[in-house]
């Protein structure tokens, strides 16, 4: 019987991650009590199951039940306790208030035409000098992103204007992928921020806070890279006789723009102003009626059409977010016959030297190929981290490693999105993304060594 080279490929990288020190999610940990022999061996299974048809490009709820039931008969685990974990880890996740928020307001930011607009301005103001504009639609997306939580949806928005704008310039599709990676995976609205900060047991504002070097520092690269790659090629702008915002004026456009101007303000400088002024002014509630009025004022939204954008804007990390609550059930039942605790003893015999830089080794490793589901990986390599004490930034770069990954990956959303909005073959985007995402991650890596 000849064996699938997706299943032999899959079974392959299983290894690797068990052996590279840095797995999966428990339910304390260090509350289960390890198996050992024959049994240590055996409930491993379940994991590896999981892991390969993840690979295969199942569904992460199938992936996670298949993982789940066999975990049950292994660990001889009724239907009542499985049935705990699903009515108790689905609220846990769609409690996560603030990121839910923020991810619905920025979307109706993206709907009012704030960004559309910004990049209107910042075409005019750089007189056809493209390598500035180019480095603005990275700065424009890494925002976005770190606003909305989404790197898909900002993509989706961004990716045609910069292709209009630019055109497809390997270098700018390149930085525009590291720098949504680096914003989802540590943004204050994201489904990764959202499960890091459950997994660790910290708030997302420390999460945020934390990471936000680290996000500033590989901001700071992908913009480098997008004006050097689009300055070398000599490119000038593209015309877009379509463009309903060319025909505005700056005044127009800079009133488009206050929305998003504001919102990145509250989101990234709300904590700063809170402890200056010395009780809590700028907090979602008061930010998300303060941008819903901006948006009424300054575009032609409606009072009713700013409420609606934001109502629809939340259905994405709703939507994910149940379906991580699902997953992370089957993966806690999982956890229940020990298959964590044998896996986080062979972790703490690792030299602790090398512990995070492996960690972001694997979370890069495995999330090419399993790409499309960053927030369930995160729930497969983050949580006997956690148990082996790796501070809030050391799983934030473990948590950016699977964001890398991704971006290299043919079932990413953030692919997806920019192969069809600069219209290159996934393929193109993939080649191109991969000798720099590969420095980016080398990089990440060594920065691990010195956290």
């Amino acid at each position: 019987m000849k064996i699938p080279k997706k299943f032999l490929s899959g079974l392959l990288l299983s290894i690797l991650f068990l052996f590279s020190f840095v797995p999966v999610f428990a339910q304390e940990i260090d509350a289960i009590t390890a198996p050992t022999g024959i049994k240590a061996v055996i409930v491993i299974i379940p994991l590896i199951l999981v892991l390969v048809l993840l690979f295969m490009k199942v569904d992460m709820i199938i992936a996670g039940f298949v993982g789940g039931v066999l975990a049950m008969v292994i660990g001889g685990i009724g239907l009542e306790q499985a049935n705990k974990q699903l009515l108790e880890t689905i609220p846990m996740m769609l409690g996560i208030t603030v990121p839910i928020i923020n991810s619905a307001i920025a979307m109706a930011v993206f709907k009012s035409g704030g960004y559309s607009a910004a990049l209107t301005l910042a075409k005019r103001g750089t007189k056809g000098k493209v390598e500035y504009v180019s480095a603005f639609i990275v700065i424009l997306l890494a925002a976005a992103t770190y606003m909305s939580g989404i790197g898909g949806g900002s993509a989706m928005v961004i990716a045609p204007l910069a292709f209009v704008a630019v055109g497809a310039v390997p270098e700018l599709i390149a930085a525009m992928s590291l720098a949504a990676a680096v914003s989802f995976t540590t943004s204050p609205a994201s489904l990764e921020s959202s499960i890091v900060s459950k997994l660790g047991d910290f708030s997302v504002a420390k999460y945020v806070s934390d990471m936000r070097p680290i996000w500033l520092l590989f901001c700071a690269l992908a913009i480098i890279l997008a004006f050097w790659g689009t300055k070398r090629r000599n490119i000038g702008f593209k015309e877009n006789s379509d463009d309903e915002y060319a025909e505005m004026s700056n005044k127009v456009l800079f009133k488009l723009t206050l929305p998003a101007i504001f919102l990145l303000f509250a989101v990234i400088f709300g904590p700063v102003v809170n402890d200056l002024v010395g009780f809590p002014l700028l907090t979602p509630l008061v930010y998300m009626v303060l941008t819903l009025a901006l948006i009424f004022i300054c575009s032609d939204f409606t009072l009713n059409q700013s409420v609606e954008a934001m109502v629809d804007g939340s259905t994405y990390i709703l939507t994910r977010l149940f379906q991580v609550g699902i997953f992370l059930a089957f993966i806690n039942i999982i956890a229940q016959t020990g298959t964590f605790a044998v896996i986080a003893g062979i972790a703490s015999a690792a030299p602790t030297l090398i512990m995070v830089p492996v960690a972001i080794l694997t979370g890069i490793l495995i999330g090419v190929p399993a790409g499309a589901y960053v927030g369930s990986v995160l729930t497969l390599v983050l949580p006997v981290a956690v148990s082996l004490g790796f501070s809030s930034i050391e799983l934030g770069l473990v948590a950016v490693g699977v964001g890398l990954g991704s971006q290299m990956s043919f079932v990413n959303i953030t692919m997806q999105a920019l192969s069809s909005g600069f219209q290159i073959p996934i393929l193109d985007v993939v080649k191109g993304n991969v000798k720099w995402i590969s420095l980016a991650s080398v990089v990440l890596i060594a920065i691990g060594f010195f956290i």
